[in-house]
């Protein structure tokens, strides 16, 4: 059982208690309960004890109300509010009612003594008294009369005789006694040869004798037998006269008459005399009657007031626990707890209160959970979408109604050369570099909003050129589309590689066309020309003749020239598909720069090889090739300078856990370095700063590279470059005036670790069965 139920049933069982003694009490008061009267001392202290006890009870409940409103525990200012108010209207009224009968009740006493009273009490006592005594003499003189005539009878006095009296008298007995009051005939009362009837009371005799008639009032002060009427008779005794009489005796005679009181005429006297005899004994104990009226009176307003506040508490309690139940459910609900909540058991509103509460909790519970697994839903969404966007190659950057940075994705990053994640929540233009990108953007976003052109629904394409440093330009295809809610999408692609590859491809095609055109016209007129010189050398003499041989050999000269340019043509669009062995970088570095041992030993040219390297997968032939054009590019471009130079480089590249990354090959020169519109088309067929050169050497670099999937990049060197960062093959070479140009060739492909039973590597002079100086002269002129 719980302890707040316990603590019910207590104050429950005492408050009964207490009420039953004082029903009890009130008892004793009544007409009905004379005989507790004598208990009334025990009565009223097991009350004052009873009451003592509410007392304590009600202070106990009071100390632990104080303690809850110390701890300031939630609803104790609810509850002593509660208990006020009951208790107030418990006592207030109390109050009012025993100030109204205390007033009524030592008013209303002190009228019960009062004179008129008294003597109307006096007035019915005497009139009671003198109807009964009027009574008593009038059967004395009948009896008197009636034993003159039976002096006066001749006859014997018999029980006839005697019952005739009887009858005349309308007494219930009549007996005729001796001087010493012993029966000596009776009639009435009790049946004849039974029990004799009673003798003559002697002072009832004594006095007949000497007045010759007397009478008495006998039972009044008796008190009647349980369930039996009270009864009351007139007894007469009168003498009967000396005479002739048919029993003669010396002694004398006398006749008793008993005559029973009127039944409602004995009531009315006892009624008066009872009521008599109290107000004879109130009066004695008139002060001590007052002071029990009023004490009984006083007693019941403390029991009364203390059960009103111990009802007040209880009753608080109970309209306030589920308030308390529902309050803490609230805070519970506050706090973020949604499990199932306690309900109070009642059918009353509050009860409904509590069970429409515990439903509002489960539903909010239910409703959590599905937002739970929405937001789960969501956030697995979202994470699927920023994987995808994290994977995607394209730039993807989403914008907000007011043109800010809302996400953005690592390609964005890596396109751009800039930190857009830094940059969320701010605008495109805010990010240094990107204010014309940015206005390119939107201008073009609002014309697709106002004026979209043909076949521009929900999206719309452009192309933009992207100046991302000092010396790298990139190709970006944009494409944007508006969101919900004013939100703008932007997709880009850093499309150069692309428009790199297709010039290539249509140079490529450019050059097997002119090929095919310009070298089949130019067999005929080198041989038409030698024919003239043959024919007409021997018909001209002097200067016509030296004219001649001038003319033929310019011919001949420059046809020889266009054949060479349109070989080149040709190799450049038919370079054949790379077949990757593994080979030795640092051997075949040596063995190309072994062909230009003039340079190396007039100090222009010197090499620095990391040793040792990794064996790569490269066909030897094409990457000979590559060596040479990068290495006579730059004797090319030091050939003005008397302290010109050109260092060949290889070094290993491996990332922050020394993984191996990728292997280099770097050719830089500290000449003129490139301006930045050739910069842009380095790799592009036909693009050179040479006179004579035919702009097909980085194309044909880049091509090769492509084959080997390596990756190539020209950067101008500046004074105040960061050696460390060209090492590294950053996008960055300074932001001064150039010092030169450096060329390198990242490969990332290598040979596997050769076992003890594999055959050795093959030297980069057997990789192909090609001449070793093919590459050198491809080099020629470009």
């Amino acid at each position: 059982m719980r302890k707040s139920t316990r603590w019910a049933l207590l104050v429950s069982l005492i408050a009964v208690l207490g009420i039953s003694l004082l029903l009890i009490y009130l008892l004793s008061l009544g007409n009905a309960g004379r005989a507790l009267e004598r208990h009334f001392v025990w009565l009223f202290w097991v009350n004052v004890a009873v009451g003592g006890l509410l007392l304590l009870t009600i202070l106990l409940a009071a100390a632990r109300l104080l303690v809850r409103l110390r701890q300031r525990k939630f609803g104790s200012r609810l509850l002593a509010k509660l208990a006020g108010i009951f208790a107030m209207v418990g006592v207030l009224p109390g109050l009012l009612i025993y100030t109204v009968s205390y007033q009524f009740v030592a008013r209303s006493i002190d009228s019960w003594f009062d004179v008129q009273v008294a003597g109307a009490l006096d007035a019915g006592l005497s009139l009671g008294r003198g109807t009964l005594d009027a009574l008593a003499s009038d059967l004395s003189t009948k009896t008197r009369n009636a034993a003159e005539r039976l002096a006066d009878s001749r006859a014997a006095v018999g029980p006839l005789a005697l019952e005739r009296v009887r009858e005349q008298l309308g007494a219930s007995e009549a007996v005729l006694v001796g001087a010493g009051g012993q029966p000596l005939a009776s009639a009435g009362g009790a049946i004849a040869g039974a029990i004799m009837p009673e003798r003559a009371p002697p002072a009832l005799l004594r006095q007949a004798r000497s007045a010759r008639s007397a009478s008495q009032l006998e039972g009044l002060d008796d008190e009647p037998l349980p369930g039996a009427r009270p009864s009351a008779r007139v007894r007469a005794l009168a003498l009967v006269p000396s005479s002739e009489l048919s029993l003669v005796s010396a002694e004398d005679r006398y006749l008793m008459v008993v005559q029973p009181v009127p039944q409602q005429l004995l009531a009315n006297a006892l009624a008066v005399q009872a009521a008599y005899r109290e107000y004879q004994q109130r009066g004695i104990a008139r002060d001590g009657l007052r002071r029990m009226y009023i004490g009984t009176l006083t007693l019941s307003l403390v029991l009364s007031v203390f059960g009103a506040l111990l009802l007040a508490v209880m009753l608080g309690n109970q309209i306030v626990r589920p308030m308390l139940l529902l309050a803490d459910g609230v805070q519970q609900v506050a706090d973020g707890d949604l499990t199932a909540k306690p309900v109070f058991a009642s059918r009353d509103e509050l009860g409904g209160l509590t069970r429409s509460f515990a439903r509002m909790t489960e539903q909010l519970a239910e409703a959590r959970e599905q937002v739970q697994r929405g937001v789960k839903q969501l956030e697995g969404a979202r994470t699927r979408l920023q994987t995808i966007l994290d994977s995607l190659t394209a730039g993807v950057i989403v914008f907000d109604r007011h043109q800010h940075i809302d996400t953005v994705n690592p390609g964005a990053t890596r396109i751009l050369r800039q930190p857009l994640s830094a940059y969320r929540g701010r605008r495109l233009d805010e990010v240094p570099g990107l204010a014309e990108f940015a206005q390119a953007v939107w201008q073009r976003s609002e014309l697709h909003r106002t004026s979209p052109e043909a076949g521009e629904r929900d999206h719309w394409q452009d192309a933009h050129e992207l100046k991302v440093g000092p010396q790298e330009t990139v190709n970006l295809l944009l494409r944007g589309a508006p969101l919900p809610n004013g939100a703008r999408l932007l997709v880009f692609d850093d499309i150069t590689e692309v428009v790199s590859a297709q010039r290539s491809v249509a140079w490529g095609e450019v050059a097997r066309r002119l090929a095919h055109e310009i070298k089949n016209p130019l067999t005929p007129i080198q041989l038409s020309a030698e024919r003239m010189q043959h024919k007409l050398e021997a018909k001209l003499e002097g200067a016509d003749q030296s004219m001649l041989q001038r003319s033929v050999a310019t011919i001949v000269a420059q046809v020889q020239s266009m054949k060479q340019l349109v070989n080149e043509f040709r190799d450049y669009a038919r370079l054949p598909a790379a077949q990757l062995l593994p080979l030795d970088l640092n051997a075949l570095v040596t063995e190309v720069l072994a062909l230009y041992a003039e340079a190396h030993e007039s100090g222009r040219l010197d090499a620095r090889l990391a040793e040792p390297l990794p064996a790569i997968l490269g066909d030897a032939t094409q990457l000979r090739q590559v060596i040479h054009n990068l290495v006579q590019n730059g004797l090319d471009a030091v050939a003005d300078k008397p302290d010109g130079h050109v260092t060949v480089a290889t070094e290993i590249a491996r990332n922050e856990n020394g993984e191996l990354r990728a292997v280099r090959l770097k050719v830089s020169d500290n000449g003129s370095g490139f301006s930045d519109k050739v910069l842009k088309r380095a790799f592009e067929p036909y693009v050179t700063t040479k006179v004579k050169g035919t702009g097909l050497g980085l194309a044909v670099v880049k091509k090769i590279a492509d084959e080997h999937h390596a990756r190539v990049r020209i950067v101008n060197l500046q004074a105040d470059a960061d050696p460390a960062a060209l090492a590294g093959g950053a996008g960055t070479a300074g932001e001064g005036p150039a010092i030169g140009a450096q060329v390198s060739l990242s490969f990332s492909g290598f040979a596997p670790a050769p076992t003890p039973h594999s055959p050795s590597m093959p030297s980069p002079g057997m990789a192909s069965d090609k001449s070793p100086d093919a590459g050198a002269k491809a080099a020629q002129g470009q």
